[in-house]
């Protein structure tokens, strides 16, 4: 048969196709997955599991009119596919290309933006009051799943939407999986509907003696009564009736048959309804299906040349690993230390701690606020506990921290792993903005190694104090430095000095101190000679060194990978105004006010001028050595 994946153009097209036609399009979604993400790079797996779902979906229901509304993006892939967007899926997650998220202002048929998980249903909920109060009679879908639905948000938003009993579809991607197997009674409780054989059989039983029954509306609501009587009979509880919705399932999430018929039946109900769909993660693709945490998402192994004067990547061990190693070392140690994760034990490589302290690591689920006051709830019952969670997730949690934890001056350390640029997963996953929320905060510690060496120092020296503390480092490979055997702390508020000189002090934080070295050396060839200073606390800042440097140097330049305002360089600023030490010559160096795209770490260092070359061209623009250069980050 020919290929018809190429002929799609919009999802209106689908409804043309017959069955045997729609299953071969299946096929080739899949297909065409696999062969363009093992170039691209991409989250193949969670997409490989919602290929008929999204055909069913545009199949039934007619977007943009009918809402569907994703959660956690990267499990869209096929309806970016079947909307207009095939031609282009060579360019996800790269640079100018596809976001690997779902984006408003990408495509009129992504009706929310969705990068962090769970909130499809409040969003849905709001556009079906929107259309209830506008008089509108077009459907609304959230489809939900890959873990989201162990996210609190996503049961705030079940509880409201059954107290308001408004027309929406609420569709389960039940693969048991998000990245890491799920946890929770939430996840245990879909598996008894998944498994429960009794259930299956017995409704299989009624349906088939309904179907050799006369029509009639008595015997369909015979019928629907039976259903319900084998429900309530066979399962403990239905849960999702008692919260107010009409449940549909469990169904096959790869019969498309299946999927059409209970979509259908759904948009006839006038109320809130809960279709549980069972998918598999990876399917279709053995690798995926066999290690689903390697086939969630795939490396690029080619595609397009970036531009060749950028600097080459890191090859050291990645810093989420170096810091697994020290706090399992610490642990060894301290019987009091608790690791914890929300839902990304890998991604932040505490699965590598819960192997060795099973009994004392705990993954909570996609649950950062829980998360957070857990940690505060362990502290304050004489516990070391270690919330390691990514930087842009630990935003969802900012009240917990702020009340649960450094108010009652509680002794939880928060790894903030991706902090600064996310690289390919994009504005969603920058962590540009961890400095600025948490600087204010009383009683908190804030630290940024300038390498992984210094990582393990300062998570030591962060478990070691008697109060709040957060740690900030980045995604990806360290610089390669020796990693030290032995482990110390650092006294608190205290910065290094990386090298003396005369002509210009660049105070640089976390990644950015190494590319300010390098810069400086650069700089010494051009006759240009650079103090540069590892600003390892951003709070407590080094005061006294603040104030002696200052004094000496007419220039200042401050560079961090995080965004200007409310950042490390703002506080350099406050505090030399609060002490009349203002230089004569003084410019900030970080990520600019509007949100930075998707692409690679160092491509996207060289766009915003934060890697050596830029820092380099920021300096002698600031000391008046050369033309002023146009800079995207200032």
């Amino acid at each position: 048969m020919p290929n018809i994946l190429d002929t799609i153009e919009a999802p209106q097209q689908l409804k043309e196709l017959t069955q045997d036609q729609l299953v071969q399009l299946a096929a080739e979604i899949r297909q065409r997955m696999i062969d363009t993400l093992y170039t691209t790079g991409g989250h193949l797996g969670a997409s490989l599991g919602t290929v008929e779902l999204a055909v069913a979906l545009h199949t039934v229901l007619d977007s943009p009119r009918d809402k569907i509304v994703w959660d956690v993006g990267h499990q869209a892939y096929p309806h970016k596919m079947l909307t207009g967007r095939c031609q282009q899926l060579h360019t996800i997650r790269q640079h100018g290309g596809l976001s690997g998220f779902l984006l408003r202002e990408e495509s009129p048929h992504d009706q929310f933006g969705a990068g962090h998980a769970s909130t499809s249903i409040s969003a849905a909920l709001g556009m079906a009051v929107a259309r209830d109060m506008e008089g509108a009679d077009h459907h609304v879908v959230a489809v939900i799943g890959d873990g989201a639905l162990t996210g609190g948000m996503a049961l705030e938003a079940i509880n409201n939407l059954g107290h308001l009993g408004t027309k929406l579809i609420v569709l389960l991607n039940d693969n048991g999986m998000s990245i890491y197997p799920n946890v929770g009674t939430v996840p245990r409780y879909l598996t008894r509907l998944r498994t429960n054989k009794k259930y299956h059989k017995t409704k299989g039983e009624i349906a088939s003696i309904l179907a050799r029954m006369p029509a009639g509306d008595a015997l369909v609501e015979i019928g629907k009564r039976l259903k319900d009587g084998v429900k309530e009979a066979v399962l403990p509880s239905m849960i999702w009736e008692e919260l107010g919705l009409t449940y549909l399932g469990p169904v096959d999430g790869h019969n498309l048959t299946d999927l059409q018929e209970t979509l259908t039946l759904a948009k006839q109900i006038d109320g809130p309804v809960f279709i549980h769909a069972i998918t598999e993660k990876g399917k279709g693709h053995a690798p995926a299906e066999a290690d689903f945490m390697k086939g969630h998402a795939v490396s690029k192994q080619g595609g397009a040349e970036g531009p060749t004067d950028i600097e080459p990547a890191d090859s050291g061990p990645k810093y989420q690993d170096v810091f697994a190693r020290t706090l399992i070392r610490l642990a060894e140690d301290d019987p009091r230390i608790v690791g914890i994760t929300a839902a990304m034990p890998n991604g932040t490589s505490m699965d590598k701690f819960a192997e060795r302290f099973p009994e004392r690591s705990y993954d909570v689920g996609i649950a950062e606020q829980h998360a957070v006051t857990f940690a505060a709830g362990l502290a304050a019952s004489g516990k070391r506990p270690v919330a390691a969670i990514y930087s842009t997730f630990l935003q969802r949690a900012y009240d917990q921290v702020v009340h649960d934890v450094c108010m009652q001056n509680l002794p939880v350390t928060l790894a903030m792993d991706r902090a600064g640029l996310a690289g390919d997963d994009g504005r969603t996953h920058h962590g540009g903005l961890d400095i600025a929320y948490l600087r204010g905060v009383p009683n908190i510690t804030l630290m940024a190694p300038k390498d992984e060496d210094e990582l393990q120092h300062l998570l030591a020296t962060a478990l070691s104090l008697d109060a709040p503390a957060a740690i900030r480092f980045p995604r990806g490979a360290g610089y390669g430095v020796p990693l030290a055997e032995t482990l110390h702390t650092i006294p608190v508020g205290s910065w290094e000095t990386i090298q003396q000189g005369e002509d210009l002090l660049i105070l640089a934080t976390g990644y950015s101190v190494n590319q300010a070295a390098r810069a400086a050396k650069r700089l010494a060839e051009r006759g240009v000679f650079a103090t540069v200073v590892n600003c390892r606390y951003i709070k407590p800042m080094d005061e006294e060194l603040l104030l002696r440097l200052a004094e000496q140097h007419d220039a200042i330049l401050t560079v961090e990978e995080h965004v200007l305002m409310g950042g490390f360089g703002s506080a350099v600023l406050e505090f030399l105004v609060d002490h009349r030490a203002m230089p004569a010559k003084i410019a900030r160096l970080g990520m600019p006010d509007r949100w930075v795209e998707h692409g690679e770490q160092p491509l996207l260092r060289k766009l915003l001028g934060l890697d050596a070359a830029g820092i380099e061209r920021a300096a002698l623009e600031l000391v008046g050595a050369a033309a002023p250069a146009v800079s995207v980050a200032r």
